[in-house]
C-alpha cells in the first residue's frame, strides 16, 4: 500500500482537560531541538503572565528559534475582564492577519495559534476566516490550534486531533490555580 506523505500538518488539540497549551509548547522544545524556527501567536492570555512566556524565552534568539507573541486582551467575560466586547473582537483579528503574515513568512517550520478554537467559540473570530487561514497555509509549515471547542469543520480539515478530557481536577475541591503547574 502506497501513501502519500503530507509535508506539513495541521494538528488541534482540544477539550475541557488541562494540556493543551503544554502539548503544543512540547511539540516547540521537540522541534526548537531540531533546529526548526518557530512562531507562538496566543490569542487570549495577553493579560495574564504565565510561567510559559520565561520558559519561551530562554529558547528564544539567539539562543534558540522560538518567537512567542501575546496578542489578547486576556480571556474574555472571565474573572478580571472588563474590556468591551469589540475591544476583543478588533484584538483577535489584528492576531489573525498577524498569524497570516507570520505563516506566509517563510521563517517558520510551526506556527502554534494558541487559544484559536476558543476565540472561534466565543464569536471573537469568524470560522470562515480561519478555514481560509488554514486552506492559504504554505504546504510545508506544520500549524497548531489550541483550545476548547474546535469546531467540526476545523477538526475536518486536521491531520491530527487530541482531545484533552477532564477526569479530575483540583479547582473541583476549591483549590487555586498552583504556579509553575496551572501558569
Amino acid at each position: 500500500m502506497t501513501t502519500k506523505r503530507k509535508s506539513g500538518l495541521i494538528i488541534v488539540y482540544t477539550g475541557d482537560g488541562k494540556g493543551k497549551t503544554s502539548a503544543a509548547l512540547g511539540a516547540a522544545v521537540r522541534a526548537s531541538g531540531y533546529g526548526w524556527k518557530i512562531y507562538i501567536l496566543q490569542f487570549m492570555k495577553g493579560s495574564w503572565h504565565c510561567g510559559e512566556i520565561d520558559g519561551i524565552k530562554k529558547l528564544a534568539p539567539p539562543h534558540g528559534g522560538v518567537v512567542m507573541e501575546q496578542i489578547g486582551k486576556g480571556f474574555y467575560k472571565i474573572i478580571d475582564d472588563n474590556l468591551p466586547e469589540e475591544e476583543h473582537k478588533k484584538t483577535a483579528r489584528h492576531a489573525l492577519n498577524r498569524a497570516r503574515q507570520m505563516m506566509h513568512s517563510g521563517e517558520y517550520q510551526l506556527v502554534i495559534l494558541d487559544e484559536i478554537n476558543f476565540a472561534i467559540d466565543l464569536g471573537l473570530l469568524p470560522l470562515e476566516d480561519v478555514i481560509k487561514l488554514l486552506q492559504e497555509k504554505p504546504s510545508r509549515l506544520h500549524v497548531i490550534l489550541t483550545g476548547r471547542n474546535a469546531k467540526p469543520e476545523i477538526i475536518e480539515m486536521a491531520d491530527l486531533v487530541t482531545e484533552m478530557k477532564e477526569i479530575k481536577h483540583p479547582f473541583q475541591q476549591g483549590y487555586k490555580g498552583k504556579k509553575g503547574i496551572d501558569f
